[in-house]
């Protein structure tokens, strides 16, 4: 354990010297050692409490995110701009799921109409309050900034009906392959998406966000070997706001 908190500091200290490090190698670290990846691959699911002990290593990556400044990150490339708040929005969420542990869902987090947990404003970026809908909607899902689909599937709201967390982070020189390879994770899993009865079983996500996805017809043609089929047909499924906690037997 102590082994850990020194490389993980060591990996912090090393970007505060020499620049931001573009491999977000210690948030890499972390999740190797707690994310569980189940069903061959297609969901995964944390080992909250055992993240828990490992909290300060978290809180180092963190401070090295919120010590970028936004000139800084303005000049990046755009898929190092992408793989930092992909990293940011998911590692944030992990801190919030920890600072709230043990809890059943993400939702018993403060509420939709008061405190929501999405909007609380409980760390910084770019030298601003920030929090997690400013990071998914405002900055990843802004029209014209990135307008990539698949960032849906590599964003992890802490739920078992959410895409899962990657068992690594993501990383601009692999970001095209890591999403590609997330789309098809997702879309491949039955209990979230699949073809039955001559119709599209899908996520709600595609309802929700819908308009990211148009056409909505094109782009389940595009993953129609991986669905196990396509139709114009197309339901939604209920959504299981479920800690992504392992072990867990929430999944249904």
């Amino acid at each position: 354990m102590k082994q850990l908190i020194w490389s993980l500091l060591f990996f912090s200290n090393l970007a505060l010297a020499q620049g931001f490090d573009q491999s977000h190698a210690a948030w890499s670290v972390l999740l190797k050692r707690h994310v569980v990846v189940l069903e061959g691959g297609k969901s995964s699911q944390v080992r909250y409490a055992a993240f828990a002990k490992d909290r300060a290593a978290l809180k180092a990556y963190l401070d090295t995110l919120t010590g970028v400044q936004e000139a800084e990150f303005r000049n990046w490339s755009k898929p190092q701009r992408m793989a930092f708040l992909i990293n940011a929005y998911n590692a944030f969420t992990v801190e919030l799921v920890l600072a709230h542990y043990p809890v059943k869902s993400i939702k018993d987090i403060g509420s939709d109409l008061f405190n929501n947990r999405w909007k609380q404003k409980f760390f910084k970026l770019f030298g601003q309050d920030s929090y997690l809908d400013q990071i998914e909607h405002e900055m990843l899902r802004k029209p014209g900034a990135y307008d990539e689909p698949r960032v849906h599937f590599a964003l992890n709201c802490a739920s078992i009906g959410c895409p899962m967390l990657r068992e690594e982070a993501f990383v601009a020189d692999r970001l095209d392959a890591q999403l590609e390879e997330q789309a098809r994770r997702f879309l491949s899993d039955p209990t979230r998406n699949r073809y039955a009865n001559g119709r599209l079983e899908v996520s709600k996500i595609f309802d929700w966000y819908k308009e990211d996805f148009a056409p909505c017809d094109k782009f389940f043609a595009r993953y129609a070997d991986t669905l196990g089929g396509n139709s114009k047909d197309v339901v939604f499924l209920d959504y299981n706001w479920a800690l992504n906690d392992y072990p867990s037997s929430s999944r249904s």
